[in-house]
């Protein structure tokens, strides 16, 4: 298991298997970027709640920048882990495209080199 991923139950003991489901679908998400410091997990339960809002998955991806927060609601627990998983996932794959486009604006390149000048 790897040191830079943290997960937690509020309002319930996870297993052994939803502790080992949690971090195979975390670990999906450092491949994306070598610059994650910690990854939070938390899967909470409400007996209150409807049924199909039950379990809800919430995380915190610590990074270079601004922290990526997300969250997802099912009606089971390991269906919220994958929604939030994909969330996640998701909003690296964006925020590598705003700093790679952002790397090769037009507007932020040397004046003698937007007119062939060399």
């Amino acid at each position: 298991m790897n040191d830079k991923i943290h997960v937690r139950g509020i309002h319930l003991t996870l297993t052994p298997a939803l502790t080992q489901a949690m971090h195979e679908k975390a670990e999906r998400l450092l491949r994306h970027n070598d610059h994650i410091i910690r990854i939070r997990m938390d899967l909470e339960h409400h007996d209150t709640k409807a049924p199909e809002q039950r379990f809800t998955a919430k995380a915190q991806v610590e990074i270079d920048g601004p922290d990526l927060v997300a969250s997802a609601t099912s009606e089971d627990g390991y269906k919220s882990v994958d929604m939030l998983v994909d969330k996640l996932d998701k909003l690296l794959r964006e925020r590598h495209a705003k700093r790679v486009h952002g790397r090769n604006d037009e507007r932020r390149q040397a004046p003698d080199v937007l007119h062939g000048k060399a």
